[in-house]
Formats: C-alpha cells, sequence, structure tokens
C-alpha cells in the first residue's frame, strides 16, 4: 500500500490572478516561502522514500522545504526531478489575467467539458492527466520496489495536475476534475493498493500527519489487503 503525498507548490507573485504555467524563473513569494516552511515542519515526521518534483522553480523550492525540515524523519539524500508532474502546458494562455481568459471561448470548455479542452499552442488536459498519472504508476513500483510496499513518499506539483491525478484515484471522468480543490502548499494523499487507489486526504493545509506514518501490516485485519473495511474501519 504505497502512500502518496501530493503537495502543491507555495504561493507566488502570479498565483491567483493570472495563469502562470510555465513561466521561467518564477519563484515563491515571501508568502510562498513561509507556507512551504509551515509544510516542511509539518510534513517532518513521516519518513519519505522519494520527494519527486515538477522541474519548476515554484515546485523545487516547495520540495527543498521539504528535504531541509528541521528534524525531520529519514529524507533521501537527492531530490528527483520528473517533467510528466510538470504544470500544464497552457500555451498561448501562459502568462495572462484569469479575467481576461474567462472572456474566452474555451473557458466555457475548461470548466464543463474539460476533457476536451486543448489550449492553442499546448496540450489538452487529458493529456497531461495521462502523463501525471503514468508517472504516479512509474513512481509507485519504483518506490515500492526500492522501500517495500508501505513506503511514503511526495510528489510536488501543480493544482490542476493534482486535481487530474485524484479524480483518476477516485475513477472520476475528467469531466468531474473542476469539483476537486488544491490550495497552494496543500497535501493531498492518496494510498495505492492492488485493489484500488483510496482518497486519504484531500487539500489538507494542516492536519496532523502521524497517522500517516508507515506501520507494520496488521495480520489481524478482515478481508484481503486493499479491501475498504465494512462499515468504516476504526
Amino acid at each position: 500500500m504505497t502512500t502518496l503525498l501530493l503537495v502543491r507548490h507555495g504561493l507566488t507573485e502570479l498565483t491567483g490572478p493570472v495563469l502562470a504555467g510555465w513561466t521561467p524563473r518564477l519563484g515563491l513569494d515571501e508568502r510562498g516561502r513561509a507556507q512551504v516552511r509551515a509544510t516542511g515542519e509539518r510534513l517532518a515526521p513521516l519518513p519519505l522514500a522519494a520527494v519527486v518534483s515538477s522541474p519548476l522553480d515554484r515546485c523545487l523550492e516547495t520540495a527543498a522545504a521539504l528535504l531541509d525540515a528541521p528534524g525531520a524523519a529519514a529524507r533521501p539524500a537527492d531530490l528527483a526531478v520528473d517533467d510528466r508532474f510538470g504544470e500544464v502546458r497552457y500555451g498561448d494562455w501562459t502568462g495572462r489575467p484569469l479575467k481576461e481568459l474567462a472572456e474566452e471561448p474555451l473557458w466555457k470548455v475548461v470548466q464543463t467539458h474539460p476533457s476536451a479542452a486543448v489550449f492553442p499552442g499546448g496540450e489538452g488536459l487529458a493529456a497531461a492527466q495521462h502523463r501525471a498519472v503514468t508517472a504516479v504508476r512509474d513512481w509507485n513500483a519504483r518506490v515500492a520496489a526500492e522501500h517495500g510496499d508501505r513506503a511514503v513518499y511526495a510528489v510536488v506539483s501543480h493544482g490542476d495536475i493534482i486535481k487530474a491525478i485524484v479524480a483518476d484515484a477516485l475513477g472520476l471522468h475528467l469531466d468531474q476534475f473542476q469539483r476537486i480543490q488544491a490550495d497552494p502548499a496543500s497535501v493531498t494523499v492518496v494510498q495505492y493498493t492492488q485493489v484500488r487507489p483510496f482518497l486519504v486526504r484531500l487539500n489538507d493545509t494542516g492536519g496532523d500527519v502521524a497517522a500517516l506514518v508507515p506501520v507494520p501490516s496488521d495480520t489481524s485485519a478482515a478481508g484481503a489487503p486493499g479491501d475498504a473495511p465494512v462499515g468504516g474501519g476504526a
């Protein structure tokens, strides 16, 4: 039951009013740096088998805060970077104010039928979901092979990418992914089993993480590994 922590990067000066996309050399602002320090400290009790990041600066800074958190449990020696966790390639929409983009005909497609949305000069949301989910499956297999199937690892990525991964984990069509929220510096937790993924936490910005620390398998538990407990469990 490999556990994936999906961490969204902290705030930048563009987060909110502007669609940042793959804007180069865009790091965290003062608010974002404070956010990711707090997130790093909050996740410090968790041993992480790997920390994987989007190649964009705002994610690299956020990932560094996870690796360098004071008093952190075991951490990998190096940060891994995987382009497949990079932001959606918004093409010609990159760097434009959201208020302006809301007037574009494509905006309504993104809101109501995102699986059909393809950004001019960029990629489609369906293609972005496919590359991100493929990356998750690759990293699940790699982490389990190297550290055991109860290992925990973190991926630092972007709002729409995290929402797309969560939609896949929930078995939702991509057209429903706008119902999911992933705030800056939030933590979303998905546990993957051979039977199904379990969404353990969503958009968590302040919860205790003690329950996420790996423990030996409970041999007294009813059912096969990956079965959902009837009644909800303890």
